[in-house]
């Protein structure tokens, strides 16, 4: 692997304190504002989006390689990523991002070899690593319930009112 990596973004104003980024090759652009709290149109990506963003979509691919590389199945991997912003001294800068990963593991045996990934994951995320402030980590995993064993064959089981259904992957993609 190369030492050195180069990722180039375009950003225009857009009006106000609107704009749009992009990055060749990149499949669509990105409408964003300032913050409202900043006097920006509400509803819309800001840049303080974008730093917890890259930060969790970081801790996202950095988790699934290593816990590919460790062959560790999962059934599910989720996060939520918080940015806390301060004001000291006259000056706005963010001073956390807090990272909720919760992942579903088949075995209860691979409930600590999970949290050892995602810590190790958090420590691995280059995003995070080049900040200058914390990233605090607060993992949790969930072993899958094991699924009732149905009479009726996957494919006659269909989603009813709120309840999940289970389908054959051929029904899914119609």
């Amino acid at each position: 692997m190369e030492a050195h990596h180069e990722y180039r973004v375009n950003a225009f104003g857009a009006g106000g304190r609107n704009g749009v980024v992009h990055a060749e090759g990149v499949l669509s652009c990105i409408s964003f504002s300032a913050p409202p709290e900043f006097l920006g149109e509400p509803g819309r990506w800001t840049p303080e989006h974008f730093l917890v963003a890259a930060v969790a979509s970081c801790f996202v691919s950095t988790f699934s390689g290593i816990a590919e590389k460790s062959r560790l199945g999962f059934v599910s991997f989720n996060l939520d990523a918080e940015g806390l912003l301060g004001n000291e001294d006259a000056i706005w800068r963010f001073t956390e991002i807090k990272l909720w990963p919760f992942v579903t593991v088949l075995k209860e045996e691979d409930r600590d070899r999970a949290i050892r990934l995602l810590e190790k994951a958090e420590k691995s995320c280059l995003i995070a690593r080049s900040l200058q402030f914390k990233v605090t980590l607060f993992p949790a995993v969930k072993i899958a319930e094991e699924l009732p064993v149905s009479a009726r064959p996957l494919r006659d089981l269909q989603r009813q009112d709120d309840q999940l259904s289970l389908t054959t992957p051929a029904a899914r993609l119609q």
